[in-house]
């Protein structure tokens, strides 16, 4: 998500350049740990849906799963972040819907849908392309100019994507095409949602702000199931039950806060940084937990859209100094 923390835990350190730097080191390890440690957890969520639709779930009922267990986490985290807070508006509660909708329900939703065609390697690598997505929003909606060699950044991550995409497209047939859609679709409402998120993140706070734009996602997503689905629908194997649990604790909610945590220590920035390692784990999981192959394809197409993301951040930087 689209936060910025200009607060280091070095400032409160009320003494000289030493203590500083004693405590520097120690709070950037602290942080980088927090951002690796949350990025795989994020990564992991790929690897348990594709476990749970082994059992004959569909997106739908998964979701609703999902969500169901990790409202109690995101409505606790809301009210924790409220407490003390000004009441919200009307305009900040249309914001929060707007979010919600965008950012996790639709996002959430359309990754899920999916995941039944596409493997989890292309999943994480066809999510990976989100920041050059918000980039061509702000062309799009506010005329922001890009820079050439975010434009060679962009191209060379495109370029993995479709390499890996191609090759497994001829493996599995055109079914992975409307996967790789709903993906990127899912990337795309992501991305609205960062594009709009920043004037609420100032006003409201970043953890406020997705507890509570999680907590619309949940209840969406919960009645989604109660309109579309039969209650019957709802009797699925134990197996799913615990993944769900799994994926609402470990692949959702605890990312979400470490990685909070290590943008206070380290900064959006870095931070991002060092969420790259979250495609390659996830790659490594899918070999490992699904059995997925993992070819020079794969492999090639993973160091295309990792360096082309590289090249894209960079250029972001340097040209915003």
């Amino acid at each position: 998500m689209k936060t910025e923390s200009r607060t280091e835990n070095t400032e409160k350190v009320p003494v000289g350049p030493v203590s500083r730097a004693q405590v520097a080191p120690k709070s950037i390890a602290t942080g980088l740990v927090l951002a690796t440690v949350g990025a795989i957890a994020f990564s992991g969520k790929a690897i348990i849906v594709k476990l749970a639709y082994r059992h004959g779930v569909d997106a739908v009922t998964l979701i609703m799963y999902r969500m169901l267990f990790a409202l109690p986490i995101f409505a606790l985290m809301a009210w924790w972040s409220s407490r003390g807070k000004p009441p919200l508006t009307r305009s900040d509660w249309l914001g929060i819907l707007g979010l919600g909708v965008t950012g996790y329900y639709l996002a959430s939703y359309l990754d899920f849908a999916g995941l039944s065609f596409i493997s989890a390697s292309l999943e994480r690598l066809i999510l990976y392309l989100n920041p050059t997505l918000v980039l061509l929003l702000g062309l799009v909606l506010y005329k922001r100019k890009i820079q050439r060699t975010q434009a060679v950044g962009m191209l060379i991550s495109y370029a993995g994507v479709m390499l890996v995409f191609g090759h497994e497209i001829k493996l599995e047939g055109g079914d992975v095409a409307l996967g790789a859609l709903l993906v990127f679709l899912s990337a795309v409402s992501y991305a609205v949602y960062l594009t709009f998120s920043g004037e609420l993140v100032q006003r409201l706070g970043s953890l406020r702000l997705v507890g509570l734009a999680t907590t619309v996602a949940c209840l969406l997503c919960i009645a989604q199931f109660v309109l579309l689905r039969p209650w019957s629908a709802a009797m699925v194997a134990p197996e799913v039950i615990w993944l769900s649990v799994l994926n609402a604790t470990l692949c959702t909610a605890v990312p979400v806060l470490l990685v909070m945590m290590a943008i206070e220590r380290i900064g959006a920035s870095l931070a991002a940084q060092t969420g790259m390692v979250g495609p390659m784990s996830t790659i490594l999981m899918g070999v490992v937990i699904l059995g997925e192959p993992f070819t020079a394809w794969v492999a090639a197409g993973t160091v295309l859209v990792i360096a082309g993301i590289f090249v894209f951040t960079r250029s972001g930087r340097s040209g915003s100094r």
